[in-house]
């Protein structure tokens, strides 16, 4: 089993399955994919610091570069957003292995998900649904 979540979606991914109440191993598994998702974010916005100072240029202290009005010193706006879009669009993708039991277990919460959802949270449950019913119809056409 395979599941992709692109960059950009982590951040409300985590919120949504961290709230969730779950009991057991249920809970725990939950709990795995979090860790997994978490330490992701954690290595996108570093990857996202660096493009930014890559663009901004570092000041004494090793951070990026700021204007008067306290925004990043970018110096080719639209070169470093299509860059930053790039790294948000890219796709996380977590593999069997030792997660194959983890990514079963959290496929059965999500598509047996009964509670009431709307906005934000109701449009990133459809995604993460749709990443794990994403993984069956690939493995039907192989």
């Amino acid at each position: 089993m395979q599941v992709k979540i692109e960059n950009a979606k982590l951040g409300q991914a985590i919120d949504l399955l961290f709230n969730m109440p779950l009991k057991g191993k249920k809970s725990r598994h939950r709990s795995k994919l979090v860790k997994l998702l978490q330490e992701r974010l954690k290595e996108v916005g570093d990857q996202e610091l660096d493009l930014i100072k890559e663009f901004a240029g570092e000041d004494e202290e090793g951070n990026p570069k700021r204007k008067e009005d306290g925004s990043f010193a970018i110096d080719n706006p639209k070169e470093f957003r299509q860059q930053q879009d790039e790294l948000f669009e890219e796709e996380y993708v977590i593999d069997g292995g030792d997660a194959q039991g983890m990514l079963k277990t959290v496929k059965e919460v999500l598509l047996n998900y009964d509670e009431e959802l709307s906005g934000q949270k109701a449009v990133i449950y459809d995604y993460l649904c749709d990443a794990f019913e994403e993984e069956e119809t690939n493995k039907g056409s192989e």
